[in-house]
């Protein structure tokens, strides 16, 4: 029985268990079981009024919600492979990607994205919105016969250099990493929630591997899936489902992380005294010099009430992925009694290479690899992988394949160290490595990383220097000058004289999608931040601004 059967399976056995639902305004609207397999069934009798065949693509262009979960499942139903699109991403970008696949129809979440589309692309194939998906009646479907070696999702790469290229993932690629992630929630779980749901929040777009991912692992695991639908209200949202875990970018938990120190410091008195001190005697916990009484305070008294007015009570973990987590910020969660389980993977390794055991956490590190794979250090220290997780390929892009999956191993790209336990940490992305002048290749991420933990009103920073004589850094938000001299000055002294960052521009606008600098899930686009801003860093290397 392949994933799809097996969800089926579970939305049928439990028929009046609500498995979905979504925050609008304040408001519940929710699906059980069965009301969610009718939705399925709208879904695929409107897709066999089409004469589409097997193999064909439909584009999913919808914000996460319910009636986006019915129609990705009924694409699968019907032997078609689903083609899903990030709705903030621009139109031109999008009609990109699906010239690229050659959908045989589009799905839209609604009038406003379908005339995007439109309007970029005056011979597009035809298009619907989910209104008229499913405003018809349902009737009784099979489910076509699926192999492993089926196509059953085409997943565009946020392209952080170059085009966009398109992930085909399989039936057993998604099978395989269904049975993993509920392996291992099933520990996490374990002895906790015997006696009903899982209870799971969400607010990451479904059209990204690793947020899917989770979407059907909650359906296979008949647990009781939260969504947010206005990251306005995000903070709110999280409360009110109060989640047993849920699936986190470390921006999120960044910020999440700002405002409670925020909202201390404001409040001062004998609060902030407990916390900031109870802050160092856990810094000093973590060097090996022993507990203190200020921490054993602070967790009677001071983290229960900033746990539960952050995120619930019910809190068992959170899972973070997507880009690599400060260290820092992992040991604040632990030090208010949350875990954090980190995963990393790619689209090409059906989101997931390696995954924390909630039972052996290993701070600023991201697991053991998942059940079933294999993976060692390459050339240069990069990680390879092999096993049932690994795409067959990119759509129509032989070239690029056979680049990446050589003998069987898949080349990730990042750098990685691995210690005696098994436990992997990456170290930064192979091609973003920047060579100096003198021959050294230095990767940015950590540096960038530790300059950020020295600036609190920073939102990125981006280190330059290829075929330069130093480093320099180009650093977004709200900050002064001074704030970032004395960042540098805090992080040169830790490094040796070829990694010091000796030149700075402040660009106040933060890089985002909106203005094409960061990918559709948040990746620098970093040849296109130096390629824009060329004149500020000629200028950083005609004089020096740092010491």
């Amino acid at each position: 029985m392949n994933f799809l059967q097996e969800i089926f399976t579970q939305l049928e056995a439990a028929p009046d268990t609500t498995f979905l639902q979504e925050l609008r305004d304040g408001r519940i609207v929710s699906v059980t079981g069965s009301e969610l397999m009718e939705l399925v069934r709208k879904a695929q009798s409107f897709l066999a009024a089409q004469r589409l065949k097997k193999g064909d693509r439909c584009a999913l262009l919808a914000h996460s919600s319910i009636r986006w979960v019915a129609m990705d499942l009924a694409v699968m139903a019907e032997g078609l492979i689903v083609v899903p699109l990030y709705g903030r991403q621009a139109p031109e970008e999008l009609v990109v990607m699906m010239k690229d696949c050659a959908p045989a129809l589009i799905c839209c979440g609604d009038t406003e994205l379908r005339d995007g589309i439109v309007e970029n692309w005056g011979e597009a194939p035809p298009q619907f919105v989910f209104d008229q998906i499913f405003d018809r009646p349902g009737s009784s479907a099979a489910t076509v016969k699926l192999d492993d070696s089926d196509a059953v999702t085409i997943i565009y790469t946020s392209g952080t250099s170059g085009e966009a290229k398109g992930v085909v993932l399989n039936a057993g690629n998604i099978s395989h990493m269904l049975g993993c992630t509920s392996a291992r929630l099933d520990l996490l779980m374990e002895n906790k929630n015997k006696a009903g749901q899982d209870r799971v929040f969400h607010y990451l777009p479904f059209c990204f591997a690793g947020s899917w991912i989770m979407l059907l692992t909650c359906l296979l695991r008949r647990s009781l899936l939260t969504l947010n639908t206005d990251l306005s209200r995000l903070a709110k949202d999280m409360r009110a489902a109060a989640p047993d875990y849920f699936l986190n970018v470390p921006a999120l938990l960044e910020r999440m992380r700002k405002a409670v120190d925020e909202q201390l410091a404001n409040t001062g008195g004998l609060a902030l005294t407990i916390y900031s001190h109870a802050q160092r005697a856990w810094l000093r916990k973590q060097a090996g010099y022993g507990g203190s009484i200020w921490l054993s305070v602070a967790r009677a008294l001071i983290f229960p009430t900033i746990r539960k007015k952050m995120i619930g009570s019910n809190l068992k973990a959170l899972i973070c992925g997507s880009a690599p987590l400060n260290v820092e910020t992992q040991l604040y969660f632990m030090m208010l009694g949350i875990p954090v389980l980190q995963v990393y993977g790619l689209t090409e390794t059906t989101a997931i290479c390696t995954m924390d055991d909630p039972r052996h956490i290993e701070p600023g590190r991201v697991g053991p690899a998942i059940s079933g794979i294999e993976m060692k250090l390459g050339e240069s220290e990069e990680i390879i992988v092999r096993g049932p997780n690994i795409f067959p390929g990119y759509w129509k892009r032989p070239e690029e394949t056979a680049k990446t999956l050589r003998d069987g191993w898949f080349h990730t790209g990042d750098q990685g160290e691995v210690n005696e336990a098994g436990n992997w940490s990456i170290v930064g992305r192979i091609k973003n490595l920047i060579v100096l002048g003198s021959g050294h290749n230095i990767a940015p991420e950590p540096i960038e990383d530790e300059l950020l933990r020295h600036l609190a009103g920073a939102q990125q920073v981006v280190l330059t220097g290829n075929g330069r004589g130093y480093l320099s850094a180009i650093v977004t938000g709200d900050v002064s000058r001074e704030e970032v001299q004395g960042a540098l000055d805090a992080a040169n002294s830790q490094l040796p004289h070829y990694k010091q960052v000796r030149a700075f521009h402040i660009h106040p606008e933060p890089f985002s999608i909106d203005n094409g600098l960061l990918t559709a899930n948040g990746k620098l686009k970093r040849d296109l931040i130096v390629s824009r801003l060329q004149a500020e860093i000629e200028e950083m290397y005609g004089v020096k601004q740092a010491s």
